[in-house]
């Protein structure tokens, strides 16, 4: 197979060497890194690995804990998550909400825990002088959570959890089809069968005592594994470790699981009622363990399936046929047992049993023929891709992750060049054997997701808050004074934010690059200062479904040409449109990024618009907003613009635009808007990565040097029509939670009031210590989170508080709001709160240029809002003079309380009389594309 080499080169603990290299022996344009990765365990079995890697002055902590629903009792599904919130809590010497100011404050990002079957991680992204404040926190959290331990942090994370258990399962479209799945391949006393969220009733019966033998039983340091990676110092990291964690207890030896996952042996089918408009179908087989024998080859098989435009699944069921809107295919690897999924989406008009008759006649020819040695290419090329794009970041689920997910499951944290490997060795005939042995008909389950009302179970009562005592509380290791002084900031590393350098060819065309020698990998994006507000009054949607078209075929490639070319390069290709731009992308590893920015320069230069495609485009997006329509954010999101601007505004509308405009759009209309504005004297190639400024001059002249300059048309001024309503209710009867968003017309991306108004809102609802986010969600258990956000645009956007509220907490909630916006306008913030919020927005800034992607999107903006390339290097110093009068001024000004408009998306019976309380005036019904009702 004609795949990019990929060496990996480990180190011990003897002489240093940097984090990534290019291999010498190999041509640059196939060079991959070498991660230089220290591995030692603690005398009290703490796995501790360190990189060291200095292209950003950034560290990330990732602290993996050996536990999941894999291991949690009968009768307590969900605990293992529920307990992933409890170590947020608070303890001994950190007072609960502590630790989430101080780090915010130092600007860290990728700031948060997650569960999964086989384990609990805890990460955080701080500048590199905050080292010491990150594993401060997360050894307390180690240490000393039972000191204080109590039933009031229990009951408020339970009422958390199950509003996310409400947002993310019963509220989200296709959430309980997706359970349903579990259900059906495993037996109730399976760990497994509850996914990671559990049940209401579950979570609600979980016990102070069983959240303290749990922590006891689990989170020792002998079962956990902590990766260090970043702008590091090794040896002084080493003595940061110890002095940390040196001197917890082991806790008790773990046996190993016994758990056994019976075979499926007669098809399993269910049909489950949610509350969608399309029918989907999910297959699934139970399948060898991860990195056992056949999981490499059932994760290229679903590749070959189900991933992508060049999928099998894709071509026949969404391009052929026309009767999917979406297909997926997944290889879920894990401890006790891997899972084979596929879902696909019907179109409007199709059935579930039509769906399932096609995958099943794609499945048979998988395992009859198996696949062709091109699609097996395409397969390894990609994944390969996407791993290494992965540690890109050494945060969230970069680097550090992935290195803690190897020490996990195989002991080896530099596994990475092998399992790049296991893939390689897979051949055609592994993949039918396979796929013939694993996915037969007889072993798998079946569910229809239909349109209907949802069973959703008995109703669990939510307790009524009340003032717990005091309760016994436990001690696992000594105390420590000195852990009580909160560390001290080293020095502020330097960082010059990239600003990138241009130059114009001679058509108009602006290039911006960025050298970025860290992996060998580049990202470009071609960017058009013409979007949503370019949109013909009568034409809402008319950019995004230009944008899409230009994946669908040009002058020589079709459009399943382009979606196997790239998939060959194994490189990632997207086109999209949003309020002021439209944008091209393409990401690809350094030796493929020539041939991958000419497919790039071919779409944007010489789309063909076949009229089949554009049928076929049409079909999905309305397909699209049927989709949306049953999900109750995005249908608040749409009310929302419907209100603030009106019927004759382009922002009056979501990128898909509405079913009428889309039906009556022609091949011409999408004709003339690429005429009109895919101008090269309109554009920007912005370019990230592995590459020289010389290289690109000569690529971006070559690619496209020819394409001609034209008159750009100039974008019909809309008007704004603001509804006098104060409360508009869309009808979701049932639903278990309220989608609301409170919103008002702000200022636009240029104003000389961003810096003010971005720590206003940071204050407000856009950190996880926020005023809102502390009250609705830590004080009142009201919803799994709140937040609020500034929408720049070229033209005044809108400003929103967005969150899925409990439905009888619903008026309570929006109240609460309101309460906190006044707050914010009646006095200046305090000292403490506003360094807080103004530091986070300074520190963070190095954590958003991690990935050539970010630092491509971030100079992009600097193109089409006119902000200048030196517009980051003087950020933080905007950010720094901040003052509290600014951010109270900028209060007054944009957020105006009298002007709010509340929208709520639930079961209107029980919260329109909640919300009838606010005496919010005039009230309106609207349905779910924003129309009056």
């Amino acid at each position: 197979m004609a795949v990019p080499a990929l060496i990996l080169s480990l180190y011990g603990s003897g002489a240093p060497a940097p984090a990534f290299a290019a291999d010498a022996g190999r041509a640059s344009a196939s060079a991959v890194p070498q991660i230089a990765y220290e591995k030692y365990t603690l005398p009290n079995g703490l796995d501790v690995i360190l990189v060291e890697d200095h292209k950003l002055p950034v560290t990330a902590v990732n602290l993996w804990y050996h536990v999941g629903p894999a291991n949690e009792a009968p009768g307590l599904t969900g605990f293992a998550h529920l307990f992933e919130h409890m170590m947020f809590a608070g303890t001994k010497h950190m007072p609960r909400g502590l630790a989430d100011q101080l780090l915010e404050g130092a600007g860290a990002t990728d700031s948060n825990g997650s569960t999964d079957f086989d384990r609990t991680n805890y990460y955080d992204t701080v500048p590199s002088n905050q080292l010491e404040l990150a594993l401060w926190t997360h050894a307390d959290r180690m240490g000393y959570l039972l000191d204080v331990l109590d039933q009031t942090a229990l009951s408020n994370q339970q009422d958390v959890v199950r509003n996310e258990r409400r947002q993310s399962v019963e509220n989200r479209p296709y959430g309980i089809v997706e359970e349903a799945l579990y259900h059906q391949l495993f037996p109730k006393n399976h760990p497994y069968y509850a996914s990671v969220i559990g049940s209401h009733a579950d979570i609600q019966a979980a016990k102070l005592a069983d959240i303290q033998h749990f922590f006891t039983r689990y989170y020792g340091p002998n079962n956990a594994s902590l990766v260090i990676a970043g702008d590091i110092d090794k040896a002084k990291t080493r003595a940061l470790v110890k002095k940390y964690f040196g001197s917890f207890k082991r806790s008790p030896a773990l046996p190993k699981l016994d758990v056994v996952t019976p075979p499926i042996t007669a098809e399993r089918r269910a049909v489950v009622a949610d509350r969608v408009e399309l029918p989907r179908v999910l297959m699934g087989w139970l399948t060898p363990p991860a990195y056992q024998a056949g999981d490499a080859e059932l994760t290229l098989a679903a590749q070959i399936l189900g991933a992508g435009k060049s999928s099998r699944l894709y071509k026949t069921l969404v391009y052929d046929k026309q009767i999917a809107q979406d297909v997926n295919a997944n290889q879920g690897s894990n401890a006790l047992s891997s899972m084979f999924v596929v879902d696909v989406t019907a179109r409007p008009g199709h059935s579930a049993a039509e769906i399932e008759a096609a995958i099943d006649a794609e499945l048979q020819a998988l395992r009859q023929d198996g696949p062709t040695q091109k699609e097996l290419e395409r397969a390894v090329n990609t994944i390969e891709t996407a791993m290494l794009s992965q540690i890109e970041k050494v945060g969230g689920a970069g680097l550090a992750n992935q290195l803690n997910h190897y020490n996990q499951y195989l002991g080896d944290p530099g596994y990475l060049a092998k399992d790049i490997e296991r893939y390689r060795r897979v051949s055609v005939a592994d993949i039918r054997r396979v796929v013939a042995a694993q996915l037969q008909n007889p072993a798998r389950a079946v569910i229809h997701g239909v349109p209907g009302t949802p069973d959703l179970g008995p109703e669990v009562a939510t307790p009524a808050p009340a003032k717990a005592k005091a309760g016994p509380t436990m001690s696992s290791n000594r105390d420590e004074p000195w852990r009580k002084r909160v560390p001290k900031a080293g020095p502020l590393p330097p960082f010059a934010l990239p600003q990138g350098a241009a130059f114009t060819l001679a058509n108009g065309l602006t290039v911006i690059h960025n050298h970025n020698p860290a992996l060998p990998m580049v990202s470009a994006q071609l960017v058009l200062k013409s979007g949503a507000e370019a949109n013909p009054p009568a034409r809402p949607g008319l950019s995004d479904f230009t944008a899409q078209l230009l994946e669908e075929g040009t002058a020589t490639r079709s459009a399943p040409q382009i979606a196997d070319e790239v998939a060959q390069l194994g490189a990632f290709l997207g086109t999209h449109a949003s309020a002021d731009a439209s944008v091209a992308e393409v990401f690809a590893l350094k030796g493929n990024f020539a041939p991958a920015l000419d497919v790039l320069a071919d779409i944007v230069q010489h789309p063909a618009f076949p009229e089949a495609e554009v049928e076929r485009q049409r079909a999905s997006r309305l397909g699209a907003l049927a989709q949306e329509r049953e999900n109750a954010p995005a249908v608040a999101a749409r009310v929302e613009a419907a209100a603030l601007y009106g019927a004759a505004h382009p922002y009056g509308y979501p990128q898909l635009g509405t079913e009428a405009a889309l039906k009556a759009t022609s091949r011409a209309e999408l004709q003339q808007f690429w005429r009109q504005h895919y101008l090269p004297n309109n554009a920007a190639l912005v370019v990230s990565g592995d590459i020289s400024q010389a290289d690109l001059r000569t690529l971006a002249q070559a690619k496209f040097g020819a394409w001609p300059r034209g008159d750009v048309a100039a974008p019909a001024p809309g008007s704004v029509a603001t509804t006098p309503a104060r409360l508009i209710l869309v009808d979701k009867a049932g639903a278990p939670q309220t989608a609301v968003r409170v919103s008002v017309i702000g200022p636009d991306r240029k104003t000389p009031d961003f810096a003010p108004l971005q720590v206003l809102n940071a204050a407000l609802g856009g950190l996880f210590t926020s005023r809102l986010n502390t009250n609705l969600r830590e004080e009142k258990g009201y919803t799994y989170g709140v937040q609020s956000q500034f929408q720049y645009r070229r033209a005044p956007g809108p400003f929103a508080i967005a969150a899925s509220i409990r439905t009888d907490a619903t008026g309570p909630a929006v109240a609460e709001m309101f309460k906190e916006v006044r707050d914010m306008i009646a006095r200046p913030m305090p000292a403490k709160e506003l360094a807080n919020a103004r530091n986070s927005q300074v520190l963070s800034l190095p954590g958003q240029f991690e990935t050539n992607k970010g630092i491509a999107a971030s100079l992009a903006k600097t193109y089409v809002y006119d902000l200048g390339l030196d517009y980051y290097s003087k950020l933080p110093q905007r950010y720094a003079g901040v003052t509290a009068a600014q951010v109270q001024a900028a209060a007054q000004q944009y957020l105006r309380p009298e002007k709010l408009i509340v929208i709520g998306v639930g079961d209107k019976a029980k919260i329109a009389p909640q919300l009838g309380k606010l005496k919010l005036a005039p009230l309106e019904y609207r349905d779910a594309d924003g129309n009056l009702r």
